[in-house]
This record gives structure tokens, C-alpha cells and sequence, in this order.
């Protein structure tokens, strides 16, 4: 964790192609977020479980419960956590359609998304003020 300009902005990052993972979480880190990486959902919810973040940034299409049903948890869970959807995956768009349909409007960014994205995000939910799972 390198403590820097956000350190009490935490953002876990959810993904598992590894790659991807962990050059976001070296993009947060390096700008001075506190940064955890996860690999799948249940990953996921084991870091949450002792770690609260301010933001998620999170795969849809994951092995085992994919993104939408992770994002709808966490609502529950930890409604004060902000959610940032990504995929690459033509799958997504029938599992954002059934979350909306069932009261759970997600936006998700496509992939390839360019990290300033991210950190713009992360920057703005910095500035609206304290949020976390409590």
C-alpha cells in the first residue's frame, strides 16, 4: 500500500485475467489509492470481509458468480460501496438486462477501458464524500 494523495480512498479491483488485475491495481497504488486485487467474486467477498472498500472495480463475466450477482450483493452488503462494471464479454449485455429488469441498473464500461477512466471515477467518488461497508 503506498499512502499518497487518496490513501483513504480503498479500491478493490476484481478481474481474473491476472494481467489486468494487477496493472490496475499498479495504476491505483502508484497514484496513491490503497489498492487489493481479486481474482473471483468469492475472492472478493473474503477481502471484503475484512477490508472495506470505497470502490469496486469489478469483471462481469468471472468464474464461479459472475459480476452482476457480486454488484448486487454487495448493495446489500455494503451499500455505501460504489461499483465500476467492466467487461469485454457480448454475454454482459443479457446479464445487465436481467439486473435491470430486477431493480438493479448497473452501468458497465467495455473493454478495453484506458486506466485514466478508472482513476477519474475513483478521483470524483474520492470527492462525494465518505463511503464503505458498514
Amino acid at each position: 500500500m503506498k499512502m499518497g494523495p487518496h490513501p483513504e480512498l480503498k479500491v478493490l479491483i476484481v478481474d481474473d485475467e491476472n494481467v489486468v488485475a494487477d496493472s490496475l491495481a499498479l495504476v491505483f497504488s502508484t497514484s496513491g489509492y490503497d489498492t487489493r486485487v481479486a481474482y473471483s467474486a468469492e475472492q472478493a467477498a473474503d477481502i471484503i470481509g475484512n477490508w472495506e472498500p470505497k470502490l469496486v472495480i469489478l469483471d462481469v463475466v468471472l468464474p464461479g458468480m459472475n459480476g452482476i450477482d457480486f454488484a448486487i450483493q454487495l448493495e446489500t452488503k455494503c451499500p455505501r460501496c460504489r461499483v465500476l462494471l467492466f467487461s469485454g464479454q457480448q454475454v454482459t449485455s443479457t446479464l445487465v438486462q436481467e439486473a435491470v429488469e430486477k431493480g438493479h441498473p448497473f452501468k458497465v464500461l467495455a473493454k478495453p477501458v484506458h486506466p485514466t477512466l478508472f482513476l477519474d471515477e475513483a478521483a470524483r467518488l474520492a470527492s462525494a464524500g465518505p463511503a464503505s461497508c458498514a
